[in-house]
């Protein structure tokens, strides 16, 4: 596509998860960023973020990974991601891991000025109110931990699925407690997320809806083994109005015939 010289050159960053288990997730961020009218990218240099190996303290490894994914995208007027948790990771994590680098530490920093999760950046940085599509069908949104209290994700993407024809949008009771995806002892997490989808259960909708795809996996496994039927989809697939892969946790034949 030929860009025009007032579109913003986006790189998107699609994410290990997107890339390897859900990439309609990628192809719907896609399609929302152009209908924003700007022009994207998806450099195939692109990496991990890092964001395990900080997790783990391995500061090295979490460092290379930085440098490369500075590299590949400092050159773009913006840098977005649809998660929360890897868009923290770029965002606020990485000027502290070149903190008193004389070579990188300013680099690290503009390069972070430019990060923005995906509805974000849609409401935020574009205007974005409203879209035409429609879904027939009451949903639920989860307020995954990093977009929430690392980047002040929660209003954007409800002002996005509120413009929905046909959507329902109605509120669990507690949808910013964490999910349990990021505990990693059984033991701890398992309570969490037995709360978390109670909660999901009580809404009654049909659907469930979060900005981060490691939450999501998460909560439909949870959901599948407890017999539920609620579809669980990334908030991108719909306000993109993609929903013809099955919903996340659930495989299609083709999907079924290449694990055989």
């Amino acid at each position: 596509m030929e860009r025009k010289d007032t579109e913003p050159r986006v790189g998107l960053f699609v994410t290990c998860l997107v890339d390897l288990f859900r990439p309609t997730i990628g192809f719907a961020a896609l399609k929302l960023l152009e209908e924003a009218g700007c022009t994207v990218e998806v450099p195939v240099a692109q990496t991990c973020c890092g964001q395990p190996a900080h997790a783990s303290g391995e500061r090295a490894e979490a460092r290379a990974a930085a440098e490369t994914t500075i590299e590949t995208f400092e050159e773009f007027d913006f840098v977005v991601a649809p998660s929360g948790s890897c868009a923290a990771m770029l965002k606020t994590h990485y000027p502290s891991l070149f903190a008193g680098d004389p070579r990188w530490e300013a680099r690290a920093a503009s390069f972070a000025a430019k990060v923005h999760e995906l509805t974000s950046f849609l409401v935020d940085v574009r205007g974005m109110r409203s879209l035409r599509t429609r879904l027939d069908a009451s949903v639920t949104y989860h307020d995954a931990c990093s977009g929430l209290r690392e980047l002040g994700v929660k209003a954007q993407p409800r002002e996005l699925l509120k413009s929905i024809e046909g959507l329902d949008l109605i509120e669990m009771r507690a949808p910013e407690m964490c999910c349990g995806s990021c505990v990693r002892h059984p033991a701890s997490s398992a309570p969490i997320a037995r709360t978390k989808t109670d909660d999901v259960k009580s809404a009654g909708v049909t659907t469930l809806l979060a900005g981060d795809l490691g939450c999501l996996m998460d909560m439909a496994g949870r959901l599948k083994r407890e017999g539920s039927n609620i579809e669980v989809r990334h908030v991108a697939e719909v306000l993109a109005g993609m929903l013809d892969a099955p919903p996340i946790g659930r495989r299609n034949a083709i999907a079924l015939e290449r694990s055989v």
